[in-house]
């Protein structure tokens, strides 16, 4: 702590607590490398997202008291800049967990950012929604708010002191976005094999062997063209995921397909103990679910492109597809099916991605930063 000040060294920074990724898994990582660090965030559903973020000294903007923009954040757009850089934060050094807002927050202490991604609306919007963004019912306001939160996002982004990368995806748009180098600093994948497990009661019917796919029901993940690799076939497929396109994918959801939501982290050890290989066909920055899988002996069929590429090893923990088509897709099923995997290989690439080597790091970039302020 400064001398002088009463500020803690370090406080923690999220764009919204309102879901359950990986972004939201690395800021748990984050307050076990910085106890009793608080936590700033514009919104918060305890519903929506982990339950540990309960036990958190937590710090919401304003917008916060708005039910419908904590059950969802994409309706607090027009309003998330603003309440962004209205977001004061007292610390040496904040620690930033972004991917649009908590680089924006303010404060005269040293920013630490840890980028999951420049803003994918702001830089890849196509692909963030899906396609034209004309088809979208938030593409038309985004478009017309896209030159004031890029303006925005570019003023803000040059006050931070530094940029760490979950990938080199992400750092190569980095350097292309803003301008900056940024260290490569991979997350955790945060999940132990060895925790207790807890049975999901729509697949005691089913016996393991299953393909899962762990994701956001977003367009860009391409969980539509994993189900559609195996409709009409035998092969049973778990879905675990929340998100807009849920209701979509269930209108058509065939009978060996099950669409599972707001599963505990007990549930989630139990479906990927029981699965036979995980299908990742999203456009990923950081390939974490196939580490997830590897951590339980579960290869990955994972998509050729961004972060798998850093995750998977072909041939060794998975195999890839170039294209999120479910032809590719099923065909690249089939090899996996043929192929002797060796638990023991997966386990240990998890392994290399454990959470002790991510939180020393980030403990001591946040002192250099602290002692340099």
């Amino acid at each position: 702590m400064s001398a002088g000040t009463t500020s803690p060294p370090v406080a923690i920074a999220h764009d919204y607590l309102t879901q359950r990724g990986g972004a939201e898994r690395v800021v748990l990582t984050m307050l076990r490398a910085f106890p009793g660090a608080p936590l700033h965030t514009t919104l918060y559903d305890p519903e929506g997202t982990y339950p540990e973020f309960a036990a958190a000294d937590l710090r919401t903007s304003p917008i916060n008291r708005v039910r419908a923009l904590r059950r969802d954040h994409r309706l607090a757009l027009p309003v998330l800049a603003p309440a962004a850089s209205r977001m004061r934060i007292d610390a040496d050094v904040v620690v930033a967990s972004s991917s649009g807002w908590a680089h924006g927050f303010d404060t005269d202490g040293r920013t630490v950012v840890y980028c999951h991604n420049p803003a994918r609306w702001l830089y890849q919007t196509d692909e963030y929604l899906g396609g034209a963004p004309w088809r979208s019912p938030i593409g038309p306001p985004l478009m017309a708010m896209r030159p004031f939160l890029r303006r925005w996002d570019r003023t803000r982004a040059d006050r931070v002191d530094v940029y760490l990368a979950n990938s080199l995806v992400v750092q190569q748009r980095i350097r292309a976005t803003y301008g900056r180098d940024a260290e490569l600093l991979p997350p955790p994948h945060g999940m132990d094999a060895s925790a207790p497990r807890e049975p999901v009661p729509e697949l005691t019917d089913w016996d393991p062997g299953y393909a899962l796919v762990v994701s956001r029901l977003l367009p860009y993940k391409n969980v539509d063209a994993v189900i559609e690799a195996v409709r009409g076939t035998g092969r049973r497929l778990v879905v675990v995921g929340r998100g807009p396109e849920e209701g979509r994918l269930r209108a058509t959801l065939p009978d060996n397909v099950r669409l599972l939501g707001g599963l505990s982290d007990a549930q989630l050890r139990s479906v990927y103990a029981g699965a036979g290989v995980l299908v990742a066909a999203s456009h990923e920055d950081f390939g974490l679910a196939p580490l997830e899988a590897a951590a339980f002996g579960v290869p990955a069929v994972a998509l050729r492109g961004g972060g798998f590429i850093e995750t998977v090893l072909e041939g060794e923990t998975g195999v890839f597809f170039d294209q999120p088509d479910p032809d590719q897709v099923a065909a690249a099923l089939a090899v996996s099916d043929r192929h002797d995997w060796d638990p023991a290989r997966l386990r240990a690439r998890a392994e290399e991605f454990g959470e002790a080597r991510f939180i020393a790091r980030i403990r001591q970039i946040a002192s250099e930063e602290g002692r340099r302020a």
